[in-house]
């Protein structure tokens, strides 16, 4: 059994500017993480576990949130994003169909 129902990941990578690949910390990033720590702090999600993360590999679509142990993927542009990827997926259980990635 896992220690977590739900483990949820958000990548905060730092690159330099002009980096090829982006940097997900320099497209909101931090505000991201903290929008997800609040709002499952507020929806009283037991067993839910939020963590920051260097590079998820998908800098084409960053910022980034995956959810284990399911492995799905959401490219999250803004802290409005955060809300339905939380309360579509870790409340009602369902997608945020509109923001998962391929």
């Amino acid at each position: 059994m896992s220690f977590y129902r739900q483990h949820v990941f958000f990548c905060s990578q730092t690159r330099p500017p002009g980096h090829p690949k982006g940097s997900c910390a320099e497209r909101g990033a931090a505000d991201i993480g903290k929008r997800l720590w609040e709002k499952v702090d507020e929806a009283q999600l037991e067993g839910v576990r939020v963590s920051s993360a260097g590079c998820l590999g998908r800098c084409d679509a960053g910022p980034v949130i995956v959810i284990y142990p399911e492995g799905v993927w959401y490219g999250v542009k803004t802290v409005e994003d955060v809300d339905t990827v939380v309360s579509k997926h870790l409340v009602e259980g369902g997608r945020a169909e509109d923001l998962l990635l391929p």
